[in-house]
């Protein structure tokens, strides 16, 4: 008899135990230990931001947004991110791990059901990512570099080669998002226009009109950066070649302003004389 109450405590400590564990999981998800993340270097010396947010990321973007129009219609419902491939025709997607990014982020938490199904539920995270996006959509200039950004590597990943392509082909491809939101006709027009001021891009007076990459355009590519980083860059200023017959003593180098004493050369006293004559 003690060893079955010795037994039945043991049991009752161990369950006890794994209830702590339990609530220090679950409070560890709630409130989870942050460590600073390095940020990346651009080319211009800024900085971009760190890896642990869906918000840049035109796919998980849409998909966040998609998420809050699932949650305005059914606030408590659980959404199988399945729906969101199949709707969007997003065939290269995996519904698991577009799931699995957003939770690895703190913006869903995944319900998963016995068919293993993606399902998800926004959490106060993911709430508040996408009030910022609906923030962002507004920003004009934010707007502009990310589609002179997206076409290019766009157009340098398609026809790299600098073969003329439609630009139109660009707007239905996944990158032709910005914060959850299609980039427009008229966007894609204005971006064109920058990147062919820089000479990134070449237009081509074809029917319908086709732009082809050009060299510069490539090395910008292969760079890294963005296009403002390489339209940024510091240009060397002209420089002006002087001839200068029989010139003895001459100061070398590219100072502005300094005096110079000659002991050869022709006596500016006469010079003054004769201008007092004319006078």
């Amino acid at each position: 008899m003690a060893r079955y109450s010795s037994s039945s405590q043991r049991r009752a400590i161990e369950k006890h135990l794994k209830g702590i564990a339990e609530d220090y999981k679950r409070a560890a998800k709630r409130n989870p230990i942050r460590v600073p993340i390095q940020t990346e270097a651009t080319g211009t010396g800024g900085a971009m931001s760190g890896r642990d947010s869906a918000e840049g990321d035109p796919v998980l973007d849409r998909l966040l947004m998609w998420l809050d129009e699932q949650a305005q219609q059914n606030r408590s419902h659980h959404v199988d991110v399945t729906r969101f491939v199949e709707e969007q025709q997003l065939p290269d997607e995996d519904p698991s791990v577009l799931a699995y990014e957003l939770e690895e982020r703190d913006l869903v938490r995944n319900s998963r059901g016995l068919d293993d199904a993606p399902t998800v539920y926004l959490t106060d995270a993911g709430r508040a990512a996408i009030h910022r996006l609906k923030k962002r959509r507004g920003d004009r200039a934010a707007r502009l570099r990310y589609t002179m950004d997206a076409f290019h590597r766009w157009l340098f990943d398609t026809a790299g080669d600098q073969r003329p392509i439609n630009p139109v082909l660009f707007l239905a491809t996944p990158a032709a998002y910005f914060a959850g939101s299609e980039i427009t006709g008229a966007e894609l027009h204005e971006a064109l226009a920058h990147l062919a001021q820089h000479k990134l891009i070449q237009e081509i007076d074809t029917e319908p009109v086709t732009v082809a990459i050009t060299p510069q355009g490539t090395r910008c590519a292969l760079a890294g950066g963005s296009v403002q980083d390489h339209v940024n860059q510091p240009r060397p200023g002209t420089t002006y070649n002087t001839y200068l017959p029989n010139a003895k003593g001459v100061i070398i180098g590219e100072q502005q302003n300094f005096t110079q004493n000659n002991t050869d050369g022709v006596d500016p006293t006469l010079f003054v004389q004769l201008a007092g004559y004319v006078g």
